[in-house]
């Protein structure tokens, strides 16, 4: 005779048609009855009018009738209260992280994923900026330029050329940096800047999943990646093929943009993806008479950090000067210079590299060459 706990096991081979999971894993499978040939199962669905629920019942029927000595199969459905279709959600992104693809990237390397609520914050100087200080120790930074729509890091990396490919796979463009240097792949390298690109949903989705899956991020320490503002289908796409990636949310002191930014952050960790830390961009700045302007306001970036129990990374002062290709700063050889500093020894250091493990190692050689 069938058991509850075989019918379960037997359900756990039905993948929910638009999400590609068990339905047993989704937590949709509800109450189970075994009377004899006769089993009954609950299904809890996401909406009221689910197109695929005749569909999910076929294929419960068509699977449950397989097992020996079962004749009668009855599927009735229900609808989940809210607090269920968030865990329904968020295990859908586990399952997707646990099965993302292979790519490229080495596994030392830190995966940055620069954020935003909002556009006009500044987010992608930041992502160019933050590449260059890395580069600049001496580091390879591998640059993926992911807001499709809004592609700038060509221009503002100073990168010119035309991608190729090698072994099937596409070659980011290098810029070196003394010792170190920057490999980008951007929209604005196999597009003109001033062209609109009128690509939607399932098109922008595979784009982004080319540069990452289609492209050659090997010999990389870092990986930095600018993302459109938001929380749409670019920042999903992201999430699901590199679940090791972490955020930074980038957002000016106002308080308007740093409650659009805890929505960035809000989406990071419902995706089972790790928040970093906050930068405040166009901080308060001091003039050489000693006035100091605030023309954003003061402090949003640290209660945003506060509130989302991570570190204020870095408060950047506004400067023109960051934005423009080439030019020297002072911002930027001061805050973004300990920006990557505190990255690379705290933040996001590259894997394994200030482990418990490695620690212990040091202090073993240092031991052993005092003695």
């Amino acid at each position: 005779m069938n058991t509850e706990a075989a019918v379960r096991e037997c359900l756990a081979g039905v993948l929910d048609p638009e999400l590609g999971a068990s339905i047993v894993d989704l937590g949709m499978v509800g109450a189970v009855r075994v009377d004899g040939p006769r089993v009954e199962v609950e299904v809890a669905l996401t909406t009221v009018g689910c197109p695929l629920r005749a569909q999910i019942e076929r294929d419960v029927v068509g699977a449950l009738r397989g097992l020996e000595g079962v004749s009668d199969v009855a599927v009735t459905t229900s609808v989940m209260d809210a607090t269920a279709k968030r865990e329904l959600l968020s295990r859908a992104r586990l399952l997707a992280r646990e099965s993302a693809p292979t790519t490229t990237i080495p596994a030392h390397a830190p995966i940055l994923m620069i954020a935003s609520g909002k556009g006009g914050v500044g987010k992608s100087v930041v992502a160019a900026r933050v590449a260059s200080a890395l580069a600049a120790r001496g580091l390879t930074v591998g640059v993926l330029d992911a807001d499709i729509w809004g592609f700038s890091l060509a221009r503002l990396l100073g990168i010119e050329g035309e991608v190729t490919a090698r072994n099937g796979r596409m070659i980011p463009l290098e810029k070196r940096l003394g010792e170190g240097a920057i490999r980008l792949l951007s929209m604005g390298l196999l597009a003109d800047e001033d062209q609109a690109l009128l690509w939607r949903g399932l098109v922008v989705q595979k784009a982004v999943a080319q540069f990452i899956e289609d492209a050659d991020w090997s010999g990389c320490d870092y990986v930095v990646i600018d993302t459109p503002p938001g929380t749409g289908d670019i920042a999903m796409t992201l999430a699901r093929l590199l679940p090791r990636m972490g955020q930074i949310v980038v957002t000016t002191p106002d308080p308007g943009a740093t409650r659009v930014a805890a929505r960035a952050a809000d989406f990071a960790r419902k995706s089972h993806v790790r928040v970093l830390g906050v930068i405040e961009n166009m901080s308060a700045v001091t003039a050489p008479d000693g006035t100091r302007y605030a023309p954003f306001g003061e402090g949003g970036g640290r209660d945003l950090a506060e509130n989302l129990a991570v570190p204020l990374l870095a408060q950047i002062p506004l400067d023109g000067a960051l934005a423009r290709v080439g030019e020297d700063s002072v911002v930027a050889r001061t805050v973004f210079d300990e920006l990557a500093e505190r990255l690379i020894s705290d933040v996001a250091p590259p894997l394994g590299a200030r482990g418990c493990s490695a620690r212990l190692l040091e202090t073993l050689e240092a031991a052993t060459r005092e003695s």
